[in-house]
């Protein structure tokens, strides 16, 4: 996927013709529609293909795309509303496919993610300040030694930050509320 990220074609089809059985096999445990499976799992390879660019190479891929397919199966089910169908859960057979940690990771995945995107909100010395102070929990002691300010500087730069980013929050969520 790394060498896909890179614009590799070769090794893009190579990623897609491997990981193709395991996309089927998760699909049909939640779709029993031939038909709809078959839909949820050509959704799924467009879904990868239009957010590939999200996959972090340091972790495993399997459980980065089993969360794509349970998530384009379950809308898939919603869309021909047979999402009270039953799904076929076998716990042993999950776990060797599937990493058990993979939610969590998943879910850590995410938040970094929108931390990233806060952080990137942020002037330069009131990100460092950030990162080093709440991220990295390094003491104010420590990350004032560090930047070569004192501490009543950082905590400034910290208030700026926090407040900047309660704001930017609160226009967010009131574009979001009327749009």
């Amino acid at each position: 996927m790394q060498k896909a990220q890179d614009g590799d074609g070769a090794a893009y089809r190579l990623l897609l013709g491997s990981i193709m059985p395991a996309i089927q096999s998760l699909v049909r445990r939640r779709v029993f529609d031939e038909a709809l499976a078959e839909d949820v799992v050509q959704d799924t390879l467009m879904t990868i293909h239009r957010v590939r660019h999200t996959y972090d190479p340091a972790r495993p891929i399997m459980p980065w795309i089993a969360a794509i397919a349970a998530t384009r199966a379950i809308d898939g089910l919603r869309r021909q509303g047979r999402i009270q169908r039953r799904e076929l859960w076998d716990e042993t057979v999950l776990a060797m496919e599937l990493d058990p940690d993979a939610t969590h990771r998943m879910e850590d995945f995410a938040v970094e993610g929108e931390v990233s995107q806060l952080l990137a909100r942020l002037p330069a010395r009131q990100r460092q300040a950030v990162e080093m102070v709440k991220l990295q929990q390094m003491s104010l002691d420590s990350a004032a030694q560090a930047t070569s300010q004192s501490v009543p500087a950082l905590k400034a730069l910290l208030h700026r930050a926090f407040a900047k980013l309660r704001q930017d929050s609160t226009t967010q969520k009131g574009v979001s509320d009327n749009g």
